[in-house]
């Protein structure tokens, strides 16, 4: 997730202090990703040595409030209009496990796969509930519509994730039979190519 890239779409509808635009960004994204004030206000300093930010003075209550600069909404427009890469995949902490659990001796892969769907269906059932309900199910404003978009991906995702595990269980019961007959078939084999005695 580009942080620096969402706050600059922020600042584009108006000037703003990093506490509006932590509160701005949770609100149109349904809190799914805190952010952390103190990063905010990281990249907002890194943001106006880049140019990308101009500080715009202080509101009545003393909080410095920035504002966009023409570099910064050229940057906003670019990434608007460029696709995510999908080169450099995020780490899946999920596809590391079950990668992890393959290999280390002693680790029930299938309870790893059974606790996870199971956990992966709550937050299914979760997400469709809230679809079904709140400012999701009918979004009058644009941030509830963001919130009903960003609730879409969750439900997408999780559905994803639960044929994934259920292809992955398809796998390795697969493997399981495969070895089970592998094994079966090297003794006679074995005793098929021993010279017999004379």
């Amino acid at each position: 997730m580009s942080v620096k890239q969402a706050l600059l779409a922020l600042l584009e509808q108006g000037p703003m202090y990093g506490y509006q635009l932590r509160s701005e960004f949770e609100q149109r994204t349904g809190a799914t990703w805190p952010l952390n004030v103190g990063q905010v206000y990281t990249t907002l300093t890194r943001l106006e040595r880049d140019g990308l930010v101009e500080g715009a003075g202080e509101d009545g209550e003393g909080h410095v409030v920035y504002r966009i600069t023409d570099p910064g909404r050229e940057e906003v427009a670019a990434w608007f209009t460029t696709p995510v890469a999908r080169t450099q995949p995020p780490r899946d902490e999920l596809a590391i496990k079950l990668a992890l659990a393959v290999t280390v001796p002693g680790v029930d892969v299938g309870a790893v796969i059974q606790q996870q769907r199971s956990a992966t269906m709550t937050a299914l059932q979760d997400y469709t509930r809230l679809k079904r309900t709140g400012r999701a199910a009918r979004p009058a404003e644009p941030a509830d519509l963001a919130w009903s978009l960003v609730l879409d991906s969750l439900v997408f995702d999780a559905e994803a994730e639960v044929r994934w595990l259920d292809h992955c269980e398809a796998r390795l019961r697969r493997a399981a039979t495969e070895e089970r007959a592998a094994a079966h078939a090297e003794p006679a084999t074995g005793r098929a190519g021993q010279e017999q005695p004379r």
